[in-house]
């Protein structure tokens, strides 16, 4: 759980569509903004997920988009019709429809101390990153950093806020669209030593950056990612859950998540970034009768294998699993 949340009513007034799959929102809190966002920063929000009348609120967390302003925050949202249905309540939301929002929050923060930068966004994951471009670029222009961006899409028309970037950064930013690999082994041996790569987006793609980044005998804590989860490997289905602790054995359904199931249930656990990321969630494997497909950047290949954790937040399985839980009884 995380006790620090205060959610607020905020109302959508404006809308705009990037691409055909990704649409920009406009949120703007009744209570007023208290205070700016840094780079990096994410907000939270209640979406009603499911058929109108039979869905359910789900928390969804999306990168504000951009640089601050005094009244609004900026998200963007890509469509997913086969995703968990976040992004499809997202996209039933009018102008003028009301919603509840917790203030940004930021774990992928920007250090502008580097002799260096180079970007790396994947399709959806530009929006972190966009912010970063713009407050980069104008250290760049005072001060000389070399500043570099690599912007990946499936397709030209999907490169969404590119004219925003090019503005930021003019020719340091490099578009890529299509299958074709993009060489970071190159683009990693041209950052100056000391330098920082920041990256967001598809799981293969940031696997492919760290690679090289270990390749390069670089500094691990100088290469900072964001991550939107890994669709996994397995289709999602419904599985079950068992914790002894607490004498219960829940249903995990196809369009929740294991954390969602758990709050449900009355069981109380730890998380914060609902990512996949911080390895808050992670929760101890029992026995296993079925599959885990893990969805997470935070457990080594190592511990995935081992199948004795699992990042509740975003990672599944197939058939059955028992978990022990955080809770304790009281001392008498």
């Amino acid at each position: 759980m995380k006790s620090d949340t205060h959610w607020m009513p905020a109302r959508i007034t404006a809308l705009r569509d990037l691409t055909p799959t990704v649409r920009e929102f406009e949120i703007t809190p009744e209570s007023g903004i208290a205070a700016t966002h840094e780079p990096g920063a994410h907000l939270q929000v209640q979406v009603l997920v499911g058929a109108p009348g039979s869905g359910r609120m789900q928390t969804r967390s999306y990168s504000v988009v951009g640089e601050p302003d005094e009244r609004s925050w900026r998200i963007a949202v890509k469509r997913l019709d086969d995703g968990r249905g976040g992004s499809l309540a997202m996209w039933r939301l009018a102008i003028g429809d009301r919603l509840l929002v917790a203030e940004p929050q930021s774990h992928f923060g920007l250090d502008t101390t580097a002799p260096g930068y180079l970007l790396v966004a994947g399709g959806i994951g530009i929006t972190p990153l966009v912010f970063m471009a713009q407050r980069l670029g104008a250290l760049a222009e005072r001060n000389g950093v070399r500043v570099r961006m690599l912007y990946g899409a499936r397709s030209a028309e999907e490169l969404a806020y590119l004219p925003t970037l090019q503005e930021a950064l003019g020719a340091n930013v490099q578009a890529h669209t299509g299958s074709a690999p993009i060489d970071f082994a190159a683009e990693i041996a041209a950052l100056p030593a000391g330098g920082q790569l920041y990256t967001c987006g598809p799981v293969p793609m940031l696997e492919a950056v760290k690679r090289a980044w270990a390749a390069a005998d670089r500094v691990p804590a100088d290469l900072r990612f964001e991550t939107f989860g890994s669709s996994g490997r397995l289709a999602a289905q419904a599985f079950e859950v068992r914790i002894p602790r607490h004498d219960l054995a829940i249903t995990v359904p196809a369009d929740g998540t294991l954390l969602e199931a758990l709050e449900a249930a009355g069981v109380q656990t730890l998380w914060d970034c609902r990512r996949g990321e911080c390895g808050l969630c992670a929760m101890d494997v029992l026995a296993v009768e079925g599959e885990i497909d893990h969805r997470d950047v935070f457990l080594s290949e190592h511990e995935k294998e081992q199948g004795q954790r699992i990042c509740a937040c975003v990672s599944r399985a197939v058939g059955t699993i028992t978990i022990d839980s955080a809770w304790r009884p009281e001392s008498p």
